[in-house]
């Protein structure tokens, strides 16, 4: 028989998991900000790198013919819209990702 001092198990096993539950929530919210980072850091690489490309190419292709700043400033320009639309898929991508766990979590709910 359960004394007056003593809980009931199943209420000891439920204030557990609660503690347990929370607990978790902690490290759910590091994990999601460096998740964020990495994301962040994966949309500032693409445009450096469209904008990297489309110099190089424009450099190369204006010592190769003899005419310095035209090819230049025309790939590097079109280095810079290559990398905007790269961002811009990627954001694309990663919210239609955010979505389906979004719908997933309300499913099991």
């Amino acid at each position: 028989m359960i004394g007056p001092d003593e809980k009931d198990p199943l209420e000891a096993l439920t204030a557990r998991i609660e503690a347990a539950k929370s607990g978790n929530k902690l490290e759910n919210k590091a994990e999601d900000h460096h998740k964020a980072a990495q994301l962040a850091w994966r949309m500032v690489i693409e445009l450096v790198a469209g904008l990297g490309i489309g110099f190089g190419i424009g450099y190369g292709l204006d010592v190769l013919v003899g005419t310095m700043p035209v090819f230049l400033v025309g790939f590097t320009m079109l280095g810079f819209i290559a990398g905007v639309r790269t961002m811009l898929r990627s954001a694309k991508e990663i919210q239609e990702k955010q979505m389906a766990e979004l719908a997933k979590d309300e499913e099991e709910d």
